[in-house]
Protein backbone atom coordinates (compact mmCIF):
# COMPACT_ATOMS: atom_id res chain seq x y z
CA UNK A 1 0.00 0.00 0.00
CA UNK A 2 1.27 3.47 -0.94
CA UNK A 3 1.60 5.76 2.09
CA UNK A 4 3.29 8.60 0.21
CA UNK A 5 1.54 11.95 0.33
CA UNK A 6 0.69 13.76 -2.89
CA UNK A 7 2.42 16.99 -3.84
CA UNK A 8 -0.74 18.92 -2.96
CA UNK A 9 -0.92 17.28 0.47
CA UNK A 10 2.74 18.08 1.09
CA UNK A 11 2.11 21.70 0.10
CA UNK A 12 -0.84 21.79 2.50
CA UNK A 13 1.38 20.44 5.28
CA UNK A 14 4.12 22.98 4.54
CA UNK A 15 1.63 25.85 4.46
CA UNK A 16 0.09 24.88 7.79
CA UNK A 17 3.50 24.35 9.40
CA UNK A 18 4.74 27.75 8.23
CA UNK A 19 1.68 29.42 9.73
CA UNK A 20 2.17 27.61 13.04
CA UNK A 21 5.90 28.41 13.17
CA UNK A 22 5.35 32.07 12.29
CA UNK A 23 2.02 33.01 13.89
CA UNK A 24 1.48 30.48 16.68
CA UNK A 25 4.70 30.34 18.62
CA UNK A 26 4.72 29.13 22.20
CA UNK A 27 4.84 32.66 23.63
CA UNK A 28 1.69 33.59 21.74
CA UNK A 29 -0.02 30.40 22.84
CA UNK A 30 0.71 31.16 26.48
CA UNK A 31 -0.74 34.63 26.01
CA UNK A 32 -3.88 33.12 24.47
CA UNK A 33 -4.24 30.78 27.46
CA UNK A 34 -3.92 33.71 29.86
CA UNK A 35 -6.54 35.70 27.94
CA UNK A 36 -9.09 32.90 27.98
CA UNK A 37 -8.07 30.12 25.59
CA UNK A 38 -9.35 31.41 22.25
CA UNK A 39 -7.94 34.01 19.87
CA UNK A 40 -10.13 35.47 17.12
CA UNK A 41 -7.08 36.65 15.17
CA UNK A 42 -5.69 33.12 15.08
CA UNK A 43 -9.03 31.84 13.81
CA UNK A 44 -9.03 34.52 11.12
CA UNK A 45 -5.51 33.47 10.15
CA UNK A 46 -6.63 29.89 9.60
CA UNK A 47 -9.62 31.09 7.61
CA UNK A 48 -7.41 33.24 5.38
CA UNK A 49 -5.37 30.14 4.56
CA UNK A 50 -8.59 28.37 3.58
CA UNK A 51 -8.29 25.80 6.37
CA UNK A 52 -11.74 26.45 7.86
CA UNK A 53 -13.23 25.48 4.50
CA UNK A 54 -11.07 22.39 4.12
CA UNK A 55 -13.90 19.86 3.64
CA UNK A 56 -16.66 22.32 2.71
CA UNK A 57 -17.88 21.82 -0.88
CA UNK A 58 -16.63 24.29 -3.46
CA UNK A 59 -20.22 25.36 -4.10
CA UNK A 60 -20.26 26.74 -0.55
CA UNK A 61 -16.86 28.42 -0.68
CA UNK A 62 -14.68 25.56 0.53
CA UNK A 63 -11.85 23.45 -0.88
CA UNK A 64 -13.73 20.10 -0.89
CA UNK A 65 -10.70 18.13 0.32
CA UNK A 66 -10.75 14.75 2.01
CA UNK A 67 -9.85 12.81 5.13
CA UNK A 68 -6.12 12.49 4.39
CA UNK A 69 -5.84 16.24 3.80
CA UNK A 70 -7.57 16.83 7.13
CA UNK A 71 -5.15 14.40 8.80
CA UNK A 72 -2.17 16.32 7.40
CA UNK A 73 -3.49 19.62 8.75
CA UNK A 74 -4.33 18.15 12.17
CA UNK A 75 -0.82 16.75 12.58
CA UNK A 76 0.65 20.22 12.08
CA UNK A 77 -1.88 21.88 14.40
CA UNK A 78 -1.04 19.24 17.00
CA UNK A 79 2.65 19.94 16.57
CA UNK A 80 1.95 23.60 17.33
CA UNK A 81 -0.51 22.91 20.20
CA UNK A 82 -3.12 25.12 18.52
CA UNK A 83 -5.95 25.84 20.96
CA UNK A 84 -8.66 27.03 18.59
CA UNK A 85 -11.44 24.43 17.85
CA UNK A 86 -10.47 23.68 14.26
CA UNK A 87 -11.45 20.00 14.28
CA UNK A 88 -14.71 20.61 16.12
CA UNK A 89 -15.86 23.31 13.67
CA UNK A 90 -14.16 22.71 10.32
CA UNK A 91 -14.27 18.90 10.38
CA UNK A 92 -16.93 17.54 12.76
CA UNK A 93 -19.67 20.19 12.49
CA UNK A 94 -18.94 20.96 8.84
CA UNK A 95 -19.19 17.30 7.89
CA UNK A 96 -22.51 16.93 9.74
CA UNK A 97 -23.99 19.96 8.01
CA UNK A 98 -22.58 18.91 4.64
CA UNK A 99 -23.84 15.31 4.81
CA UNK A 100 -27.03 15.50 6.87
CA UNK A 101 -28.53 19.00 6.90
CA UNK A 102 -31.27 20.28 4.57
CA UNK A 103 -30.18 22.51 1.69
CA UNK A 104 -31.39 25.70 3.37
CA UNK A 105 -29.29 25.04 6.48
CA UNK A 106 -26.24 24.13 4.40
CA UNK A 107 -26.60 27.29 2.34
CA UNK A 108 -26.80 29.45 5.47
CA UNK A 109 -24.01 27.97 7.57
CA UNK A 110 -21.42 26.23 5.40
CA UNK A 111 -20.22 29.41 3.60
CA UNK A 112 -19.85 31.14 6.97
CA UNK A 113 -17.85 28.22 8.36
CA UNK A 114 -15.66 28.25 5.25
CA UNK A 115 -14.85 31.96 5.47
CA UNK A 116 -14.34 31.87 9.23
CA UNK A 117 -17.20 34.23 10.10
CA UNK A 118 -19.15 31.58 12.04
CA UNK A 119 -18.31 28.69 14.31
CA UNK A 120 -20.66 25.74 14.78
CA UNK A 121 -19.79 23.01 17.28
CA UNK A 122 -21.27 19.68 18.30
CA UNK A 123 -22.90 19.65 21.76
CA UNK A 124 -23.58 15.99 22.48
CA UNK A 125 -22.05 15.19 25.88
CA UNK A 126 -24.34 14.78 28.88
CA UNK A 127 -23.13 14.15 32.42
CA UNK A 128 -25.03 10.89 32.83
CA UNK A 129 -24.14 9.56 29.40
CA UNK A 130 -20.38 9.23 29.71
CA UNK A 131 -19.24 8.31 26.18
CA UNK A 132 -22.47 6.59 25.08
CA UNK A 133 -23.62 8.34 21.92
CA UNK A 134 -27.15 6.93 22.06
CA UNK A 135 -27.75 8.54 25.45
CA UNK A 136 -29.69 11.80 25.35
CA UNK A 137 -31.91 13.21 28.08
CA UNK A 138 -32.43 16.40 26.06
CA UNK A 139 -35.86 16.48 24.42
CA UNK A 140 -37.18 18.06 21.25
CA UNK A 141 -40.79 19.20 20.86
CA UNK A 142 -42.57 19.95 17.60
CA UNK A 143 -45.50 22.38 17.78
CA UNK A 144 -47.00 24.95 15.44
CA UNK A 145 -44.61 23.95 12.69
CA UNK A 146 -41.39 24.57 14.64
CA UNK A 147 -39.00 22.67 16.89
CA UNK A 148 -37.77 23.58 20.36
CA UNK A 149 -35.10 21.78 22.39
CA UNK A 150 -34.78 21.50 26.17
CA UNK A 151 -31.84 19.96 27.97
CA UNK A 152 -28.27 20.38 29.20
CA UNK A 153 -24.99 19.55 27.45
CA UNK A 154 -21.53 19.50 28.97
CA UNK A 155 -17.97 20.03 27.72
CA UNK A 156 -19.08 21.82 24.56
CA UNK A 157 -15.82 22.65 22.81
CA UNK A 158 -15.29 26.42 22.67
CA UNK A 159 -18.99 26.69 23.45
CA UNK A 160 -18.88 30.27 24.67
CA UNK A 161 -17.20 31.41 21.44
CA UNK A 162 -19.48 29.47 19.06
CA UNK A 163 -22.35 30.89 17.01
CA UNK A 164 -24.47 27.73 16.88
CA UNK A 165 -24.65 24.20 18.27
CA UNK A 166 -25.59 20.82 16.81
CA UNK A 167 -27.59 19.14 19.56
CA UNK A 168 -28.82 15.51 19.71
CA UNK A 169 -32.24 15.29 21.38
CA UNK A 170 -35.05 12.78 21.83
CA UNK A 171 -38.21 13.28 19.84
CA UNK A 172 -41.71 12.22 20.86
CA UNK A 173 -41.29 8.78 19.26
CA UNK A 174 -38.11 8.14 21.26
CA UNK A 175 -35.73 8.52 18.34
CA UNK A 176 -32.52 10.53 18.43
CA UNK A 177 -32.60 13.50 16.04
CA UNK A 178 -30.04 16.24 15.49
CA UNK A 179 -30.92 19.93 15.75
CA UNK A 180 -29.12 23.18 15.09
CA UNK A 181 -29.59 25.83 17.78
CA UNK A 182 -28.27 29.34 17.23
CA UNK A 183 -26.52 30.91 20.18
CA UNK A 184 -28.55 34.11 19.77
CA UNK A 185 -31.82 32.21 20.21
CA UNK A 186 -33.98 32.60 23.29
CA UNK A 187 -33.61 29.92 25.92
CA UNK A 188 -29.85 29.46 25.44
CA UNK A 189 -27.64 29.79 28.53
CA UNK A 190 -23.87 29.25 28.66
CA UNK A 191 -21.22 28.92 31.34
CA UNK A 192 -17.75 28.94 29.85
CA UNK A 193 -14.68 27.51 31.54
CA UNK A 194 -11.06 26.65 30.83
CA UNK A 195 -9.84 23.14 30.15
CA UNK A 196 -6.70 21.58 31.59
CA UNK A 197 -4.80 22.13 28.35
CA UNK A 198 -5.73 25.83 28.16
CA UNK A 199 -8.53 25.52 25.60
CA UNK A 200 -12.14 26.50 26.28
CA UNK A 201 -15.36 24.59 26.83
CA UNK A 202 -18.83 25.43 28.10
CA UNK A 203 -21.86 24.05 29.86
CA UNK A 204 -24.89 24.60 27.63
CA UNK A 205 -28.44 24.79 28.96
CA UNK A 206 -31.40 24.94 26.60
CA UNK A 207 -34.90 25.90 27.75
CA UNK A 208 -37.37 25.50 24.88
CA UNK A 209 -34.77 26.99 22.55
CA UNK A 210 -35.89 27.33 18.90
CA UNK A 211 -34.13 24.78 16.71
CA UNK A 212 -33.82 23.55 13.12
CA UNK A 213 -33.86 19.81 12.54
CA UNK A 214 -30.85 18.69 10.51
CA UNK A 215 -31.19 14.91 10.88
CA UNK A 216 -34.37 12.95 11.54
CA UNK A 217 -34.86 10.48 14.36
CA UNK A 218 -34.27 7.63 11.91
CA UNK A 219 -30.92 8.99 10.73
CA UNK A 220 -29.71 10.99 13.73
CA UNK A 221 -27.67 8.34 15.56
CA UNK A 222 -25.90 7.13 12.41
CA UNK A 223 -25.03 10.73 11.47
CA UNK A 224 -23.76 11.41 14.99
CA UNK A 225 -21.62 8.24 15.02
CA UNK A 226 -19.98 9.18 11.73
CA UNK A 227 -19.30 12.73 12.95
CA UNK A 228 -17.71 11.38 16.14
CA UNK A 229 -15.56 9.01 14.07
CA UNK A 230 -14.36 12.00 12.03
CA UNK A 231 -13.55 13.71 15.32
CA UNK A 232 -11.65 10.64 16.55
CA UNK A 233 -9.57 10.50 13.35
CA UNK A 234 -8.78 14.20 13.76
CA UNK A 235 -7.84 13.73 17.42
CA UNK A 236 -5.55 10.81 16.50
CA UNK A 237 -3.76 12.92 13.87
CA UNK A 238 -3.42 15.84 16.28
CA UNK A 239 -1.98 13.51 18.90
CA UNK A 240 0.59 12.15 16.43
CA UNK A 241 1.73 15.70 15.65
CA UNK A 242 2.00 16.55 19.35
CA UNK A 243 3.82 13.30 20.16
CA UNK A 244 6.24 13.84 17.28
CA UNK A 245 7.12 17.32 18.56
CA UNK A 246 7.33 16.13 22.18
CA UNK A 247 9.68 13.32 21.12
CA UNK A 248 11.94 15.76 19.24
CA UNK A 249 11.90 18.13 22.23
CA UNK A 250 12.95 15.29 24.55
CA UNK A 251 15.80 14.20 22.28
CA UNK A 252 17.12 17.76 22.07
CA UNK A 253 16.97 18.03 25.87
CA UNK A 254 18.94 14.81 26.32
CA UNK A 255 21.59 16.16 23.96
CA UNK A 256 22.06 19.35 25.98
CA UNK A 257 21.48 18.29 29.60
CA UNK A 258 24.80 17.15 31.04
CA UNK A 259 25.68 14.93 33.98
CA UNK A 260 29.09 13.64 34.99
CA UNK A 261 30.52 15.86 32.26
CA UNK A 262 28.65 14.23 29.36
CA UNK A 263 25.19 14.67 27.76
CA UNK A 264 22.70 12.38 29.45
CA UNK A 265 21.58 11.25 25.99
CA UNK A 266 24.79 9.21 25.85
CA UNK A 267 23.55 6.93 28.66
CA UNK A 268 22.54 3.58 27.24
CA UNK A 269 19.60 3.11 29.62
CA UNK A 270 18.03 6.38 28.46
CA UNK A 271 18.54 5.41 24.82
CA UNK A 272 16.53 2.26 25.47
CA UNK A 273 13.70 4.42 26.85
CA UNK A 274 13.83 6.61 23.73
CA UNK A 275 13.65 3.53 21.51
CA UNK A 276 10.48 2.38 23.28
CA UNK A 277 9.01 5.89 22.92
CA UNK A 278 9.78 5.90 19.21
CA UNK A 279 8.09 2.52 18.83
CA UNK A 280 4.92 3.85 20.48
CA UNK A 281 5.00 6.94 18.27
CA UNK A 282 5.16 4.87 15.09
CA UNK A 283 2.41 2.53 16.30
CA UNK A 284 0.27 5.61 16.91
CA UNK A 285 1.11 7.04 13.49
CA UNK A 286 0.15 3.86 11.65
CA UNK A 287 -3.17 3.62 13.52
CA UNK A 288 -3.89 7.29 12.81
CA UNK A 289 -3.36 6.62 9.11
CA UNK A 290 -5.74 3.65 9.34
CA UNK A 291 -8.38 5.76 11.11
CA UNK A 292 -8.39 8.42 8.39
CA UNK A 293 -8.38 5.89 5.56
CA UNK A 294 -11.31 3.96 7.04
CA UNK A 295 -13.70 6.91 7.39
CA UNK A 296 -15.45 5.96 4.16
CA UNK A 297 -15.65 2.23 4.96
CA UNK A 298 -18.82 0.37 5.87
CA UNK A 299 -20.19 1.35 9.28
CA UNK A 300 -19.09 -1.73 11.24
CA UNK A 301 -15.62 -1.75 9.72
CA UNK A 302 -15.23 2.00 10.25
CA UNK A 303 -16.33 1.93 13.88
CA UNK A 304 -14.01 -0.99 14.63
CA UNK A 305 -11.04 0.77 13.03
CA UNK A 306 -11.72 4.05 14.81
CA UNK A 307 -12.08 2.42 18.23
CA UNK A 308 -8.88 0.46 17.63
CA UNK A 309 -7.04 3.62 16.64
CA UNK A 310 -8.26 5.57 19.67
CA UNK A 311 -7.27 2.70 21.97
CA UNK A 312 -3.75 2.49 20.54
CA UNK A 313 -3.35 6.26 20.58
CA UNK A 314 -4.39 6.34 24.23
CA UNK A 315 -1.76 3.76 25.16
CA UNK A 316 0.93 5.44 23.05
CA UNK A 317 0.17 8.92 24.40
CA UNK A 318 0.36 7.69 27.97
CA UNK A 319 3.64 5.82 27.39
CA UNK A 320 5.40 8.56 25.48
CA UNK A 321 4.08 11.38 27.64
CA UNK A 322 5.00 9.81 30.96
CA UNK A 323 8.50 8.83 29.84
CA UNK A 324 9.15 12.22 28.24
CA UNK A 325 8.15 13.90 31.50
CA UNK A 326 10.47 11.62 33.50
CA UNK A 327 13.40 12.20 31.15
CA UNK A 328 13.01 15.96 31.50
CA UNK A 329 12.89 15.87 35.27
CA UNK A 330 11.69 18.93 37.18
CA UNK A 331 11.80 21.38 34.27
CA UNK A 332 9.34 19.20 32.36
CA UNK A 333 6.59 20.10 34.83
CA UNK A 334 6.95 23.87 34.72
CA UNK A 335 4.43 26.09 32.95
CA UNK A 336 7.21 28.10 31.33
CA UNK A 337 8.44 25.02 29.45
CA UNK A 338 6.51 23.77 26.43
CA UNK A 339 6.95 20.13 27.42
CA UNK A 340 4.34 20.35 30.18
CA UNK A 341 1.83 21.74 27.68
CA UNK A 342 2.37 18.78 25.35
CA UNK A 343 1.72 16.47 28.29
CA UNK A 344 -1.52 18.24 29.24
CA UNK A 345 -2.79 18.34 25.66
CA UNK A 346 -2.13 14.61 25.17
CA UNK A 347 -3.94 13.89 28.43
CA UNK A 348 -7.02 15.83 27.26
CA UNK A 349 -7.02 14.09 23.88
CA UNK A 350 -6.91 10.68 25.58
CA UNK A 351 -10.03 11.57 27.59
CA UNK A 352 -12.01 13.07 24.70
CA UNK A 353 -14.43 11.18 22.42
CA UNK A 354 -14.03 8.05 24.52
CA UNK A 355 -11.04 7.15 26.66
CA UNK A 356 -8.97 3.99 26.27
CA UNK A 357 -11.13 1.93 28.62
CA UNK A 358 -14.29 2.90 26.73
CA UNK A 359 -12.86 1.97 23.34
CA UNK A 360 -11.45 -1.30 24.69
CA UNK A 361 -15.01 -2.14 25.70
CA UNK A 362 -16.34 -1.09 22.31
CA UNK A 363 -13.80 -3.29 20.53
CA UNK A 364 -14.59 -6.23 22.80
CA UNK A 365 -18.31 -5.88 22.07
CA UNK A 366 -17.70 -5.67 18.32
CA UNK A 367 -15.43 -8.72 18.29
CA UNK A 368 -17.85 -10.70 20.44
Amino acid sequence: MDFDFTDDQQMLRDMTRRWVDKDYRFERRRAIVRSGGFDADAWTGMAELGLTGLIVPESHGGMALGAIDAMVVMEELGRGLVLEPFAQVALVAASLLRDAAPAAVRDEWLPRIANGSARVVLAHVEREGRYTLSHAAATATHADGRWTVTGAKSLVAAGDTADAYIVPARTADGGLALFLVARASSGVALRGHAMQDGSRAAELTLSAAPALQIASAEAGLAALERAIDIGIAAACAEAVGAMDAYMALTIDYLKTRRQFGVPIGSFQALRHVLADMKLQLELARSMSYLASMQLDAETAERRRALSGAKLQLGRSMRHLGQHAMQLHGGIGMTDEYIGSHFFKRLTCIELSLGDSTHHLGELSAMLA
